[in-house]
């Protein structure tokens, strides 16, 4: 029920951004719910869409799920264009249960002539304190087409942990720029 609810919040937020980006003028439309749920708990969600007069849109939901034992969930997305063309991306996920216990996904895309980003990660924290966390991002130039991805990861045993690649347009091996 939960997805449900923010997949379709999401689309629904989507479809009206693009409704919006199919009219001349600048527009702006929001709107929020509230409701209890099947899980005993609330769940309230708001969006937002919007055009700019040079024709840059955006389009974001949230929403808030509670199920009556001390169960926490939030879930966000965003959808932007600019008037050149660029356009992002963005979503996340949280949950804190109600042992303590936490949890948390992320992730964004980007695109515009310079080229484009892309990234996603989660963290955990267990009832116990212990922490994983985990985030792979990747850029392609639009010029080169060459490509980096870095993969990060944290655990108390491992500490911090850093690796990065690049290829080049034709997908072989080649030594990553320095900082």
């Amino acid at each position: 029920m939960k997805t449900s609810f923010v997949a379709n919040t999401f689309f629904a937020t989507a479809a009206l951004g693009l409704l919006l980006a199919a009219t001349d003028a600048s527009a702006f439309a929001s709107g929020r719910i509230l409701r209890g749920n099947a899980s005993g708990g609330i769940t309230a969600g708001k969006f937002s869409a919007g055009q700019g007069p040079n024709g840059g849109t955006f389009a974001r939901g949230r929403s808030v799920t509670t199920d009556g034992s001390g169960n926490v969930t939030t879930k966000r997305g965003g959808t932007y264009t600019g008037p050149n063309g660029g356009t992002g991306l963005r979503y996340g996920t949280n949950t804190v249960n109600a042992d303590g216990s936490t949890s948390h996904a992320s992730g964004f895309q980007g695109s515009g002539s310079k080229g484009t980003v892309q990234s996603s990660g989660s963290a955990t924290r267990s009832s116990d304190g212990t922490v994983d966390q985990s985030r792979t991002t990747s850029a392609t130039s639009a010029s080169t087409g060459n490509t980096m991805t870095v993969n990060e990861s944290y655990n108390k045993d491992s500490g911090l942990t850093r690796s990065a690649t690049c290829t080049d347009a034709a997908g072989n091996s080649m030594a990553c720029p320095s900082r």
